[in-house]
């Protein structure tokens, strides 16, 4: 259950931990007036995983192992400075065992391949085993990291939230409990899905100031409050009112802060500083860096009034910067104060292989489906089928997607469809899949959300090529506030989208011949067959919707198509039920946590849109937080989509003609290009004999003049 770049994974590079240390201490030892109870600085975003697990995230083995930490013997007294120390030294030397027994693999692979030895082969499945067993338990190690860190920041007990609320005074006095009842949250009563306890009080409804205030909560961060609420509170407020709740509550306690970390001063300050890096951290691209005033104002209060009293503000600077030169980048990474190293390919490769092989495919369920006549011809005579979910699901094939093909390169003089057809439909899938993984690792969960204010609906991918991101309106069906600046990169994705579909089907008319046709036709198909076995849906959608449209429906080619072939068309249509089915269902079992995935965007996007039906608001005026928790579980997997990216070797002169072609026919008109094909029409006998008879009079009559 690793967070988006919450934990040291275990590929980082030892090196570099002292120099980080280094840098905190350097940090921590300047001029300023520095709690010396702050922790560390620290990535604070606790990633899609809190978001999607919730109060699930850390299970009773986590609790139970954080509770036997640093005690020597069962009478002594927990403490949570031992905790740590006993976990750092025990999560050091685990990743320095599991990094030598990668490189030692790596050795037997590369000795096993030249010599082929029986000692080796027999020695490597055992390494597999060991291997694996490691790196589960680096990885439970860093969950545990991870509870104690959030367990420690700084959170209030419930009756100190009607005080952050009303937080606006300048005494340094501590501030003391308030009555309860004053608090606009509405709770219910269940049982604790960890520790079986009864009478846990679990958030319903809050009015906007008292989700806000529950932000600092004891429980927050371990729940799964915080994510949920960085993915979701624009539903209810604005980001400049979000930023200002949050300098209101630094301003009014940062310099009556005491030294002591158990005044409620002291935690409302730091917890204030959690959220607002966690914010930055995790929505800077969405929030800030299409805001510019936004971005202004956090600056500026940082360097006036946080800088000169306490290191969290240069901290703070730091990482706003960093943030704003990743822009251009990644769209999702952590701070670089404690960014990993990233792997090398051969290592990547190898542990990708590893967790593939190892992991469990869900839970399947059976399903009827037959196709209409109308939507598929080629289904017309074939019997009604029992299809099973594993039938139309991916089916993991890497080894012969990661090996390097000999490709065989088209003549310069050679366009159209027969470049297409001088590559596999694996090759076609590799670098189909890469072009896909760079729009996609640009969006955000923030991305799906209010779709419908942005013109997008349940029919084709619904935004108009005429229509451009600036003369969308926002008045329509918008679920946000009106002042509230939203990010509409959904868009590109959707028109990238719609711009594969019409290039598949403009590549199928404009073929000059019906051999051409069927073979083109069967390329695709075997193409989006391939894509939905790796997992990248969103290809394999695309070209079902090219495959789909009505002029490419009624080609005579599909008469004469193989009928091996002719069955990945009703495959197809199974995997588009599957994915409308449940907004969720490409999260079950273990699969999507090694495998990469690239969902369909249009799908994702709709399947949010049916959790928007209804109100937001009660009668009260309060928000009900159970709805928005549950959309912002299903954004979530956006980013845990991207933390598996496809390591295929690109092929960057077919990419490039990819993109070429794809550019050329983004905006063509399928009618207009079928027309002037004699291929797409279905030739009548009646007519062809009549034609017979006029050429043989013709003949005929040259021969009596």
């Amino acid at each position: 259950l690793q967070s988006n770049g919450c934990c040291i994974g275990p590929g980082f590079a030892e090196e570099n931990i002292e120099p980080e240390e280094k840098t905190l201490i350097k940090i921590a030892g300047n001029s300023y007036l520095v709690s010396p109870n702050l922790p560390d600085f620290h990535c604070c975003s606790p990633g899609w995983s809190s978001a999607f697990y919730g109060a699930e995230c850390f299970d009773s083995e986590v609790r139970s192992y954080m509770k036997n930490l640093g005690k020597q013997k069962s009478s002594e007294s927990q403490n949570i400075d031992a905790k740590k120390v006993e976990l750092e030294q025990l999560l050091t030397m685990e990743t320095k065992n599991y990094r030598k027994t990668v490189k030692f693999y790596q050795k037997l692979l590369q000795k096993e391949r030249r010599s082929k030895g029986p000692e080796t082969k027999s020695m490597l499945p055992k390494l597999k085993g060991q291997l694996q067993e490691m790196k589960s338990k680096v990885q439970f190690l860093e969950l545990v990291k991870k509870y104690i860190v959030y367990a420690e920041q700084w959170g209030v007990e419930s009756c100190v939230l009607p005080t952050v609320i009303h937080n606006g005074r300048t005494d340094t006095t501590d501030v003391a409990p308030t009555d309860e009842s004053s608090l606009p949250l509405y709770y219910s009563t269940e049982k604790h899905p960890c520790n079986n306890q009864n009478g846990i009080r679990v958030l319903q409804a809050g009015t906007p100031l008292g989700l806000m205030a529950y932000l600092y909560s004891r429980n927050a961060f371990l729940d799964g409050y915080v994510q949920q609420f960085l993915y979701t509170f624009r539903y209810f407020c604005t980001q400049e009112e979000f930023l200002q709740f949050l300098l209101d509550r630094i301003s009014s306690t940062l310099s009556s802060a005491s030294l002591d970390p158990s005044t409620s001063l002291t935690k409302i300050c730091n917890r204030s500083f959690y959220i607002l890096q966690a914010w930055i951290e995790d929505c800077y691209s969405v929030d800030f860096a299409t805001n510019t005033d936004l971005l202004c104002t956090l600056k500026e209060f940082i360097s006036s009034k946080v800088a000169p009293l306490n290191g969290y503000g240069e901290r703070l600077l730091s990482l706003l910067e960093d943030a704003s030169a990743r822009k251009s980048g990644s769209a999702h990474q952590c701070s670089s104060m404690d960014r990993q190293e990233e792997e090398s390919e051969e290592d990547r490769k190898i542990l990708h292989s590893l967790c593939k092989k190892l992991s469990e495919d869900a839970p399947r369920k059976n399903f009827n489906w037959k196709l209409p006549k109308a939507m598929a011809p080629i289904a017309q005579n074939q019997r009604q089928r029992l299809y099973t979910i594993p039938s139309v699901l991916p089916r993991p094939c890497y080894n012969s997607f990661t090996e390097e093909f000999p490709v065989s390169f088209a003549k310069a003089d050679d366009v159209g469809p027969y470049f297409l057809i001088e590559y596999s439909a694996q090759q076609l899938c590799c670098q189909l899949t890469l072009l896909q993984q760079e729009v996609f690792r640009k969006c955000h969960p923030v991305h799906f959300l209010n779709s419908r204010a942005l013109g997008v609906k349940d029919k084709s991918f619904a935004v108009q090529k005429a229509v451009s991101t600036e003369t969308v309106s926002l008045k329509v069906c918008n679920l946000f506030l009106s002042k509230c600046i939203q990010d509409q990169y959904l868009l590109q994705l959707l028109r990238n989208a719609d711009s594969i579909s019409t290039w598949v089907a403009a590549e199928i008319v404009t073929c000059h011949t019906s051999k051409l046709q069927v073979s083109l036709l069967s390329k695709f198909l075997l193409i989006a067959k391939c894509c939905y076995e790796q997992r990248n849906f969103a290809t394999a959608m695309q070209i079902l919707a090219g495959l789909e449209k009505l002029i490419v429906r009624q080609l005579p080619a599909w008469k004469i198509l193989p009928a091996k072939v002719a069955e990945i068309m009703e495959e197809l249509k199974a995997v588009e039920v599957f994915l409308k089915s449940d907004s969720l269902c490409l999260m079950e079992g273990e699969r999507f946590k090694t495998l990469p995935t690239i969902p369909s965007a249009h799908v994702l996007a709709m399947h949010v849109q049916q959790l928007e039906i209804g109100g937001f608001t009660m009668t009260n005026g309060a928000h009900k937080w159970t709805k928005l928790r549950n959309i912002a579980k299903v954004v979530s997997q956006v980013h845990a989509f991207q933390e598996n990216p496809y390591t295929y070797t690109p092929d960057f002169k077919l990419q490039s003609y990819l993109r070429r072609r794809i550019t050329c026919f983004k905006d063509a008109d399928i009618s207009a290009l079928a027309a002037d094909n004699y291929t797409n029409f279905h030739q009548i006998p009646a007519e062809k004999h009549s034609r017979i008879i006029q050429d043989t009079l013709r003949r005929m009559k040259a021969t009596f003049q």
